[in-house]
């Protein structure tokens, strides 16, 4: 039985709503599956994740010149790029065609036009067409873009480890895990988003761009509220959700807040090995609403381990209480983050696990201890 062929992949990168809104109606009637952000620094993220066949984007954008985004993009991408913008100089559509882009139009455009010079750029195309791709591929791509969402750098952060592991089952799903500073702070998130194969992993990525993109707002509270309330409308129309547990180390006053949307698998595992399973801060992202999330905020004492794990982890076991033992077990036993994280995956691939795996894992260094002679 034939399959139906998989969508292409659309980038809008523009910051009018109502033009970004415009562009992603007229993609998604071209049979695209259309992603969208509003700075240049989210499209480039997305571009990244994604690999999209299709990029329009606008030159003047609130943080980055569109001329440095396409830069950017030619430097890993082979998108077709189509820049949209007022500018009408020829100086500005020999730079834009310089730097990479394959088509420039100008603002305020006609849709008829644009959907043309689209079909005229894939009448060349640089890649198999469409037709030619099966599902094998499209678990390849989704395999890469789950991959790509995980953090390129360790962490060095004084008294502290820190450590994640990912571990994806055969279908693949929209886990993810991410960290980044923010001044002295580390942000922490992990997240899983309802479903399986690329149009996970698509919901996965837009959520990591959007939190990402929120970074700068001091309130933790603030900051996951405007990524929520950006994801939940979206995630609304597709009938899709994401749980997400979204954290800020600060490794100064030895605190930890953060938000529980939906996640409910995250533990504060003391020295000595007890634990407490971290409440909950509001529904899943998308699940209803756009709202209605509430921050937390705990100390961690020396010794201290908080672990964040995927719901994939609770195939292994028969009770959600029986997981969290083991989980809590083998984190107390390790010696170090990352092998905490580690050995969290494999209790997970211990069982008939029909979902990915993820583990963070977050340790404060235990207190020295100076022998004074007598």
């Amino acid at each position: 039985m034939p399959t139906d062929p998989l969508p292409r992949i659309a980038l809008v990168v523009e910051d009018d709503d109502d033009i970004r809104g415009l562009l992603v109606q007229l993609l998604g009637m071209e049979g695209f599956a259309v992603t969208e952000a509003s700075t240049g620094l989210a499209g480039i993220e997305l571009a990244r994740a994604l690999s999209p066949e299709l990029v329009t984007l606008d030159l003047n954008l609130p943080d980055l010149d569109g001329v440095e985004v396409c830069s950017e993009l030619r430097r890993f991408s082979d998108a077709y790029i189509i820049m949209l913008t007022a500018r009408v100089s020829e100086t500005d559509k020999l730079t834009g065609l310089e730097t990479g882009a394959d088509d420039y139009i100008s603002k305020p455009f006609s849709p008829r036009e644009l959907r043309a010079r689209i079909a005229a750029l894939f009448r060349r195309p640089r890649r198999a067409p469409a037709a030619e791709r099966t599902d094998e591929d499209e678990l390849r791509r989704a395999e890469e873009v789950q991959r790509s969402l995980l953090p390129r750098a360790a962490v060095h952060l004084p008294g502290y480890d820190v450590g994640g592991a990912f571990q994806p089952c055969r279908n693949v799903g929209g886990d993810f895990y991410d960290w980044y500073p923010t001044g002295d702070r580390l942000n922490l998130t992990v997240a899983d988003a309802m479903g399986k194969g690329m149009g996970a992993a698509l919901v996965a990525a837009t959520a990591r761009a959007t939190l990402r993109s929120c970074s700068g707002i001091e309130s933790l509270g603030q900051a996951f509220a405007s990524a929520g309330r950006i994801l939940a409308s979206d995630l609304e129309a597709s009938g899709s959700f994401v749980t997400m547990f979204h954290a800020r180390l600060d490794p100064l006053r030895h605190t930890l807040g953060y938000v529980d949307a939906g996640h409910g698998l995250a533990l504060h595992v003391s020295a000595d090995g007890t634990y407490r399973r971290l409440p909950g801060g509001g529904p899943p992202v998308g699940a209803w609403g756009g709202g209605g999330w509430s921050a937390d905020e705990i100390g961690v004492a020396p010794g201290d381990r908080l672990a964040i794990v995927s719901d994939g982890l609770l195939d292994a076991f028969a009770t959600l209480g029986e997981a969290l033992d083991g989980a809590a077990r083998v984190v107390a036993a390790a010696d170090n983050a990352q092998d905490a994280a580690d050995a969290l995956v494999e209790l997970g691939r211990a069982g008939a696990v029909e979902d990915d795996v993820t583990a963070v894992v977050v340790r404060r260094l235990p207190a020295l201890r100076l022998e004074v002679a007598a």
